[in-house]
């Protein structure tokens, strides 16, 4: 069986790609993480951005990583790529590398640990240690029961004070079979919002 792209990849693929926008993607352990493949595929059709992956290892049960066509960050690439002193650290080159953070979906737990500051993570490090002058974005996702506890709106809240943007979830039939509140929002929902922190081009006047 032959590896996928993503696995031979070296651990660090983050070089600048001339002037173009470099948008990082978290995806957590929602079953909305489903739709990754079809998120990454539209954020590759707007013209003038580069995009990568981090994943939580849970995220990772429902999708396909060999089905993402750009590098997917792991822990495990967190752990082998540091062994000594004058080694890079990854969540840090990735937050230096990225102009902007999706988290999309961000789940319940995830949701929690950002919101009280633990980073025992590839992702939650980065967000840890993410330039608060750039944009983070982030999608909830979970049962409607969850999204209906009174912590979540409190926890939801933190992020919004810490300056982040909520795209909000939305009211559908769950897979779970459940029916409210607490889908992630539609990816075309997602890629818009992308699309309104992209930097504006250069209009110049001709006489």
């Amino acid at each position: 069986m032959q590896l996928s792209d993503n696995l031979k990849k070296p651990a660090l693929d983050l070089s600048c790609s001339g002037s173009k926008y470099r948008i990082l993607v978290g995806v957590t352990g929602s079953v909305a993480a489903l739709k990754l493949p079809l998120l990454v595929s539209k954020l590759l059709e707007i013209q003038g951005v580069d995009v990568r992956v981090i994943t939580t290892n849970s995220a990772t049960h429902f999708y396909n990583i060999a089905e993402i066509p750009v590098r997917v960050y792991t822990d495990k690439d967190e752990w082998e790529m540091w062994t000594t002193r004058s080694d890079p650290v990854l969540h840090i080159e990735l937050r230096r590398w990225a102009n902007l953070l999706v988290i999309a979906p961000l789940d319940a737990n995830t949701l929690g640990k950002i919101a009280s500051g633990i980073c025992d993570n590839l992702l939650t490090c980065v967000v840890r240690a993410w330039d608060m002058s750039c944009p983070l974005l982030f999608c909830p996702a979970m049962n409607t029961s969850m999204w209906q506890h009174p912590i979540t709106a409190q926890q939801v809240a933190t992020l919004q004070h810490f300056g982040y943007v909520e795209i909000p979830c939305i009211a559908k039939k769950l897979v779970c079979g459940d029916e409210g509140k607490g889908a992630m929002a539609e990816v075309s929902t997602i890629v818009d919002m992308v699309q309104q922190y992209l930097p504006k081009p250069n209009v110049s006047s001709h006489k």
